[in-house]
C-alpha cells in the first residue's frame, strides 16, 4: 500500500525546509530516490535532510565523487548521498563504491536513481520534483527573479510506508 502526497514548494528555502521536516519521518535503512530535471531542487532538499538529521559536513551535489557519507553528529543515522547519474550498473556499482558505512544503518538518498537502484529495497520513498509552471511559455512569463515553484510528489512504497501520513510535510 504505502503512502502518497503532492505538495507545492514555492521557494528554495521552503524546499530546504521540506527536507528538514522529511528527516523527522526517516529512520535507519530508509532509501529515498530523488528524481527531477537538472536544477529542480534535489540537492536543496537533501541539504535540508542533512540539517534535519544533524549530520556533519556541507551537503553538496555528489556528482564528481558519486557518493558522499555525512556521519551523524547527534547519534542518529548517517546520510549517504549518492548521485547515480553516471552509474550504469545500479546496485553492483553502489557496492563497489566501498562506502565506509552500513547502508542498513543509514538513510540513503539517491539522485538520478530511477531504473537503477529500485532493487536496493522494496520499501522506498520516491520523490519527484517538477517545475510547477511547465513549458516555455511559463518561463517567458516569469521574471528572472520571480518565483519558480516546484511540485513535489512523494510516493512511499512498501510496508515501511503503510500508515505514514506524508501530507504532514506540507508547510501550509
Amino acid at each position: 500500500m504505502g503512502s502518497y502526497t503532492t505538495l507545492t514548494v514555492p521557494t528554495p528555502e521552503q524546499m530546504n525546509g521540506l527536507g528538514t521536516r522529511l528527516a523527522g519521518l526517516l529512520r535507519p535503512g530508509d532509501l529515498v530516490l530523488l528524481s527531477g530535471e537538472l536544477g529542480a531542487g534535489k540537492t536543496t532538499l537533501t541539504r535540508g535532510l542533512g540539517v534535519g538529521l544533524g549530520v556533519r559536513g556541507a551537503v553538496t551535489s555528489p556528482t564528481f565523487v558519486i557518493a558522499r557519507v555525512h556521519p551523524s553528529l547527534v547519534g542518529g543515522p548517517a546520510l549517504v548521498h549518492v548521485d547515480a547519474y553516471r552509474l550504469g550498473g545500479g546496485l553492483d556499482e553502489m557496492e563497489d563504491l566501498d562506502l565506509d558505512v552500513s547502508l542498513p544503518e543509514s538513510v540513503v538518498v539517491v539522485e538520478w536513481g530511477e531504473g537503477k537502484v529500485e532493487d536496493l529495497s522494496e520499501n522506498r520513498l520516491e520523490v519527484r520534483i517538477e517545475r510547477a509552471l511547465g513549458g516555455a511559455e511559463a518561463d517567458a512569463d516569469a521574471s528572472v527573479d520571480g518565483p519558480d515553484p516546484r511540485r513535489v510528489v512523494l510516493n512511499g512504497l512498501g510496508s515501511r510506508w503503510d500508515g505514514v501520513d506524508l501530507a504532514v510535510l506540507d508547510a501550509r
